[in-house]
């Protein structure tokens, strides 16, 4: 059992570190494109695509790390004032529809995948389909997360102040 969970928290923090690593990408690529640019007219031919596509893997990763950490929208202005036993009951409802959601981004995210294999991008000459991969990988991990709040296991990983506390 601890291996598996030092397996899975090694995906996911591969996947977090990911994340990190293209926004930083991003903001480079995006620096140097403006400066050559502006002072020696002069683009980086690859530059677009490539911020295009880490653009796409940061947002979507985004979506998974944010489900993992409970970062979704919540408004329990209502919900708070019902008994614990009925927010029991709506949070695995709400579990369930994220991994409704999750199960989603797999089959659509495949299907996009596969159509999209057969074109190209045109600068970098990549298959279209590395910018729609992060669908599937996204729902899987959607998939897991959500799974794992429902049964009762914790998944945040970071732990802050949060919105209220003092």
């Amino acid at each position: 059992m601890k291996a598996m969970k030092r397996i899975a928290l090694s995906i996911d923090s591969f996947f977090e570190n990911f994340s990190m690593v293209a926004l930083l990408a991003m903001i480079l690529i995006v620096t140097v494109q403006v400066m050559t640019r502006k002072l020696f007219n002069f683009v980086l031919y690859w530059s677009e695509e490539v911020t295009l596509l880490l653009l796409v893997w940061f947002s979507f990763l985004g979506i998974a790390i944010g489900f993992r950490e409970k970062l979704h929208m919540a408004i329990d202005t209502f919900t708070s004032k019902l008994p614990p036993r009925w927010n029991w009951v709506l949070d695995r409802f709400i579990y369930a529809s994220t991994f409704a959601f999750g199960v989603y981004l797999v089959i659509s995210g495949a299907e996009f995948t596969v159509l999209m294999n057969e074109s190209t991008l045109a600068a970098t000459k990549l298959p279209n389909s590395v910018i729609y991969v992060i669908m599937p990988i996204t729902g899987v991990l959607v998939c897991i997360y959500s799974f794992l709040q429902f049964i009762g296991i914790e998944t945040k990983r970071h732990y802050g102040i949060e919105e209220g506390e003092h």
